[in-house]
């Protein structure tokens, strides 16, 4: 279980994962300010996206390996940070903004969700992508796969 929790770890704090968040934050920040959607503010894009950081990757796996008895664990963190945090915060702040915009921000959100699995789904470096990929185009050139 310790091990698991270090892979986890070493994954997160990983610097190439930590800039493309870094930049997606921003990207959000700005479009919250570029956009003027109702919907649309700081503290939720730094809420979606950080919940995003930690769950997409996994659930990710989740799916991708078939790890059947994890998938409503990972169904629910995907709607989690899709949909159920963005409905408990706008609830609060503002529900008008809520109830004309939810349906528009499910399936966006969802498709950046994805996005973010995929990103943050290799474990390892750049380097270590990088000589993988090489290793790999290169196998295919001499049909050797």
């Amino acid at each position: 279980m310790l091990e698991r929790i270090s892979v986890l770890m070493t994954e997160y704090v990983r610097p190439w994962k930590i800039v493309t968040l870094l930049i997606g934050i921003a990207l959000l920040v700005a479009g919250s300010y570029f956009y003027q959607a109702p919907d649309w503010d700081i503290p939720i894009s730094f809420i979606m996206a950080l919940l995003a950081y930690f769950t997409a990757p996994w659930s990710m796996r989740v799916f991708l390996e078939r790890r059947w008895k994890l998938w409503p664990l990972a169904l629910f963190a995907t709607w989690f940070t899709v949909d159920g945090c963005y409905a408990i915060y706008w609830h609060f702040r503002n529900p008008m903004a809520l109830e004309q915009m939810r349906a528009a921000n499910f399936p966006a959100s969802l498709a950046l969700y994805g996005v973010c699995g995929i990103v943050w789904l290799y474990r390892g470096s750049l380097s270590q992508f990088r000589s993988e990929l090489l290793a790999h185009l290169s196998s295919i050139r001499t049909g050797k796969q």
